[in-house]
């Protein structure tokens, strides 16, 4: 099995954090498997957490339909808009399946990828952030920010900038959200109550997890192949081509959306 690449994502409102009061952090190792990501993750499990005293009924969706959607747009725009330029970045749709298990993780409100049994074959983005936001892109942004960090075309070439706590380059975020071939999201965000974020217990956290399919950040690959858009993509494609992404020309999962 390649040898995969994970990091994640917090968001910090702090008084004294440099250039911004959101500091963006990660715990991240671009030349390690997943499990060294996470040197107190056994503190995380140990102290536990709690959701919410009287949870809602499940519904059918696992996020709202406007933040499932900016979601899903931001990513392309990201994602068709790469430099140096993919000949063979794949449209992104969203994925139900991958929602429903983004929200079963977002529940047990643990700040760490998992589970990981599904970690061998899905691809997982998490951001956490405490007080009111304006939108739910807020918890995302930090991720493509990582861009001014990379060094194509490999993802363990990042270059580290650690304001307050650090463990690694952080990159990984952002070559996930633009694998050419991850062309599935799903994702789900709850609040946790009494969340063990790296020590500390947070009291209200609004917990954003994406997973995503197929899964990327393989060590010693770059995310997407670098040439004329569209020019390399898969024969399902059909030569469809959309934005500078290769777009499923017969099908499209708009109308499932909206059922």
């Amino acid at each position: 099995m390649r040898p995969q690449l994970f990091a994640i994502d917090l968001i910090l409102v702090c008084i004294s954090c440099g250039e911004s009061a959101l500091a963006s952090i990660a715990r991240a190792d671009c030349t390690s498997p997943p499990a060294a990501h996470f040197p107190n993750s056994g503190a995380a499990r140990r102290n536990g957490t709690d959701a919410a005293p009287h949870s809602k009924s499940r519904k059918k969706r696992y996020i709202s339909q406007n933040d499932m959607l900016a979601i899903l747009d931001y990513h392309n725009k990201v994602r068709g808009k790469v430099f140096p330029p993919a000949s063979n970045m794949e449209y992104m749709v969203w994925d139900d399946t991958l929602a429903k298990t983004a929200e079963d993780w977002a529940h047990a409100c643990l700040w760490e990828h998992g589970p990981p049994h599904l970690l061998r074959f899905l691809g997982q983005n998490l951001s956490v952030r405490t007080g009111r936001y304006r939108s739910i892109l807020q918890l995302v942004k930090p991720w493509y920010d990582e861009v001014k960090d990379y060094s194509f075309p490999y993802p363990r070439d990042c270059n580290p900038r650690c304001p307050l706590r650090c463990y690694g380059p952080m990159c990984t975020h952002y070559t996930q959200m633009v694998w050419a071939t991850s062309n599935k999201v799903g994702c789900a965000i709850h609040t946790c109550y009494n969340m063990n974020v790296w020590g500390a217990v947070w009291k209200r956290a609004t917990y954003l997890v994406c997973n995503y399919s197929p899964k990327g950040n393989w060590i010693g690959e770059a995310p997407y192949k670098v040439g004329v858009p569209c020019s390399a993509c898969p024969p399902s494609y059909g030569g469809s081509c959309s934005n500078n992404m290769c777009f499923p020309a017969l099908k499209t999962n708009y109308l499932h959306w909206f059922k």
